[in-house]
């Protein structure tokens, strides 16, 4: 048989097996779509109790996202589609307080925001809220409280407080207004002429927040060098992730990379010159930074435009695609995985344990030189080694401080009891503020009267292991006070000693005087992962 007889006949033969197959499978989706069905009608019509009709399909549809085993796909109720929209929004109608649980399920303020209605009324941390109008919050869940606070802009709230220390509680009424949560909280120059800027989340504001903290340090103040602090930043929008790796990159060059199942991948690159293209820079990242987060590091990165520093990032590069459902409700699944520009997945790959826990399946908690060394090698395009296999590994490793044995010890002893602390720490906090200046020095007196008010509080710790840990203690005494008295950037400042990460990121900008220059730097640092 000559070989074009071959061909041909075998052409002939694969037409039908793929007819066949398209058969089977069409089958196999009707016997499925038919499970389903005499299911949900057995249940519906045999089931002991009586279910309603549109919950059972609620709980039917739930089940099935469930089973993807995906931590990031959900189905939305319309309530939780609301409270997702405005957190990925950064806006919403309410007073303007970030309040917690405690563990006597009291409801207590943990921050009020500035320029809110709560900062206006005199709200302060530590504050228990008691009543929303005229109804009791005792036994309420924290979600209940807080869709009561929240609500159309204009529209009015009265809520009771009770604060430490004041016998009588205290009624504001709030009218309720756009509260914006500025994605960055603050800005300041830190040894003398190196701008750190930490970028809380990726809300609508993000880019600009940065743009305009970048204009006044480096282009009014005249920084030498950056720091883009990543930490614990969850992530959020993508058009600002783009908008915020532009600040930095080159018009044209690719920011990330979207590839998805029965798609063309999708590239995002720079759509205009930088703001800052060549001040050196340096991003800090740790396991809390993930997605939009993860794209800005790894773009940076890449290019030859960032040096990472820190701990590994968390590795969520999965894309979520928001579908409008009937009924007030939405599908937020999983479409697609993000690649930086070199081509390293994003996504740390994770498996779903029997308590419902997803954990890493490569684990690199140790951080190791063997471990990162195990990764896929990528080049940047300065042909500097990037790891890849998952999150974005910084070029210099730094760990946090650790806690001593003592201070574990005396974590573990106040755990139990965490909100009341806060709320105590809070409240004795506030009333030193009108006692200290700036450079105010914690007493040994402030020491013995918290543990005077904790012990009043309900927490009861034996003074030789309160004694024990009295410099941590006393760090704790420092930030709050220094937070409620003259804010975050005061805050952040007095407890730059204490911040390894961010005090080898100075270090390493004093030392550079470009980004070529401090690659070198890093070079010669251990555990560079160069």
């Amino acid at each position: 048989m000559t070989p074009l007889r071959r061909a041909a006949l075998a052409s002939v033969v694969l037409v039908p097996l793929v007819a066949g197959g398209f058969i089977l499978q069409s089958r196999s989706g009707r016997d499925g779509a038919h499970l389903f069905d005499q299911v949900v009608s057995l249940v519906a019509d045999r089931f002991v109790d009586t279910l309603d009709q549109s919950a059972l399909y609620e709980k039917a549809a739930d089940g099935l996202v469930k089973q993807l085993n995906d931590p990031y796909t959900e189905l939305l109720q319309p309530k939780k589609l609301a409270e997702f929209s405005r957190h990925t929004g950064g806006r919403y109608g309410g007073v303007g307080m970030e309040i917690g649980q405690d563990a006597n399920g009291g409801i207590v303020v943990n921050r009020v925001f500035p320029h809110t209605p709560a900062e206006e009324a005199g709200v302060e941390e530590g504050d228990r809220i008691v009543n929303v109008d005229t109804a009791s919050t005792q036994g309420w869940k924290l979600t209940q409280v807080s869709d009561y606070l929240v609500g159309t802009p204009g529209t009015k709230v009265t809520v009771k407080f009770m604060r430490p220390g004041v016998s009588d509680p205290l009624l504001f009424h709030f009218t309720r207004a756009i509260i914006h949560i500025p994605a960055v909280p603050f800005a300041i120059m830190l040894d003398r002429d190196i701008a750190y800027v930490p970028l809380q989340q990726f809300n609508e504001d993000a880019a600009d927040d940065l743009d305009a903290a970048l204009r006044r340090l480096v282009l009014k103040e005249g920084a030498k060098g950056v720091v883009l602090d990543l930490r614990d930043d969850p992530g959020g929008i993508l058009d600002q992730a783009l908008a915020v790796s532009n600040l930095f990159l080159k018009d044209g060059q690719e920011i990330a990379s979207v590839r998805g199942r029965n798609q063309e991948p999708q590239v995002y690159s720079a759509q205009h010159q930088p703001l800052v293209p060549s001040v050196p820079l340096v991003v800090l990242t740790n396991g809390g930074t993930a997605s939009a987060s993860e794209i800005v590091a790894g773009a940076l990165q890449d290019h030859d435009r960032a040096l990472v520093v820190g701990t590994t990032s968390f590795g969520k590069g999965l894309v979520q695609t928001l579908f409008p459902l009937d009924g007030g409700y939405a599908l937020k699944m999983t479409t697609a995985k993000w690649f930086t520009p070199n081509g390293r997945s994003i996504q740390k790959e994770r498996k779903l344990l029997p308590d419902g826990e997803f954990v890493e399946v490569h684990p690199d908690s140790l951080e190791t030189d063997s471990a990162r060394k195990a990764r896929p090698a990528f080049k940047s395009d300065g042909g500097r080694v990037v790891y890849g296999g998952g999150a974005i590994t910084p070029d210099v490793v730094v760990k946090p401080d650790t806690f001593t044995t003592a201070e574990q010890q005396f974590n573990k002893l106040l755990a139990p009891k965490a909100q009341i602390v806060l709320q105590t720490l809070a409240g004795y906090a506030t009333d030193l503020k009108p006692t200290v200046t700036r450079d105010f020095t914690v007493q040994p007196a402030w020491r013995d009267t918290l543990y005077r008010r904790l012990q009043t509080a309900g927490v009861h710790i034996p003074r030789a292991e309160y004694d024990s840990v009295h410099t941590y203690v006393d760090k704790l005494l420092e930030n709050r006070v220094a937070r409620i008295a003259f804010g975050d950037s005061t805050a952040k400042r007095r407890e730059f000693n204490d911040d390894v990460q961010l005090r080898k990121a100075v270090e390493l900008l004093q030392k550079g005087q470009s980004q070529k220059d401090l690659f070198v730097v890093a070079q010669q640092q251990p555990h560079s992962g160069q």
